[in-house]
């Protein structure tokens, strides 16, 4: 019986991806790094005057290469170990990430937010699978030295032809003043749409309905796919409609895409937090650059907890027509 002979150029691009992605991981099996334990003292929430997080978009680990499918997997692990490296180094107390993968072809398979978790020393994690299959399995995560006391996971409607983008939820306690009592604070992890500006105003809406349903104070993290400066930015709508802060919203200094020439990640604070430090960093470990912020409560010199009802309004009636 003769021997057939597939031609390659024949089959369809998404199976051919497929094989290829087979190919790259076959000859490289991850052992992820063994689980931190958790404070040996217990801790359950973070005891210091000053809040410090960080965000940064993984590109699925590929680091600034074009496309992660053609990185083999011995290749992704390195560039996650200088990512954790960098997690170890800046110590946040909390890191939000976005294009974090779970187990697929699209990611080596294996699931690199537990990969980061385990090997940056953060025992807490909580992952989105916004896209969520066997060859693409992606969304956001947020990593915590302690533990959260609430967690909400939140796909977007999908948006074809771009995949399906979310945010996650994290909640936890904080004591910024020993003889004060502690706050419970909301931390999001986000990632938007990067094609339509009508497909961000949506995601944002959903946003908007989510925290007007909350009462703690917030922090929004993430890659927002959209400049303070353009016509179509989201960004300045949701710090008016949420009355959330942002550091130097008109600054040229804070570019985090493209070696700095696009702002396009940010971080927002309700009203009752403010910004003590803010730092883009230099180091490549991703076609994001990372965010590191430090923040403090004002909340208990004001009135009630300082976040008001914000979709009331011109805010509501913009997005009463998206729902």
């Amino acid at each position: 019986m003769p021997i057939r002979l597939i031609h390659l150029h024949v089959l369809p691009r998404s199976l051919l991806l497929t094989l290829l992605a087979l190919l790259l991981t076959a000859c490289t099996q991850v052992t992820p790094p063994e689980r931190p334990a958790p404070d040996a003292s217990g801790a359950t929430q973070i005891n210091s005057p000053v809040l410090k997080l960080l965000t940064l978009n993984l590109a699925h680990g590929r680091k600034d290469s074009f496309n992660q499918l053609l990185v083999p997997n011995g290749t992704i692990v390195e560039n996650l170990d200088d990512i954790a490296e960098l997690l170890k180094k800046v110590d946040a107390d909390v890191v939000a990430l976005q294009e974090a993968d779970g187990p697929s072809a699209w990611s080596g398979y294996f699931n690199h937010v537990s990969y980061l978790a385990n090997a940056a020393g953060y025992p807490w994690d909580i992952y989105s699978a916004h896209v969520n299959g066997k060859r693409i399995n992606y969304g956001t995560a947020l990593l915590s030295h302690v533990p959260f006391k609430d967690t909400l996971s939140h796909d977007f409607p999908e948006s074809p032809p771009t995949l399906r983008k979310g945010f996650t939820l994290g909640q936890i306690e904080w004591q910024p003043d020993d003889n004060k009592p502690v706050i419970a604070v909301d931390v999001l992890s986000v990632h938007l749409d990067f094609s339509r500006k009508k497909v961000r105003e949506q995601q944002i809406s959903d946003i908007l309905r989510v925290l007007n349903s909350r009462t703690n104070p917030v922090i929004i993290l993430g890659d927002f796919n959209s400049n303070w400066k353009t016509t179509d930015s989201v960004i300045k709508v949701l710090a008016k409609c949420s009355n959330a802060q942002v550091f130097e919203p008109e600054s040229i200094n804070h570019g985090t895409y493209k070696k700095g020439k696009h702002r396009l990640d940010w971080a927002l604070l309700s009203e009752d937090l403010q910004f003590e430090q803010y730092q883009v960093l230099p180091d490549i470990v991703s076609d994001h650059s990372a965010i590191v912020i430090e923040v403090t409560y004002s909340g208990f010199d004001q009135q009630g907890t300082g976040k008001s009802n914000s979709t009331e309004g011109e805010c509501k009636d913009k997005f009463d027509s998206v729902d």
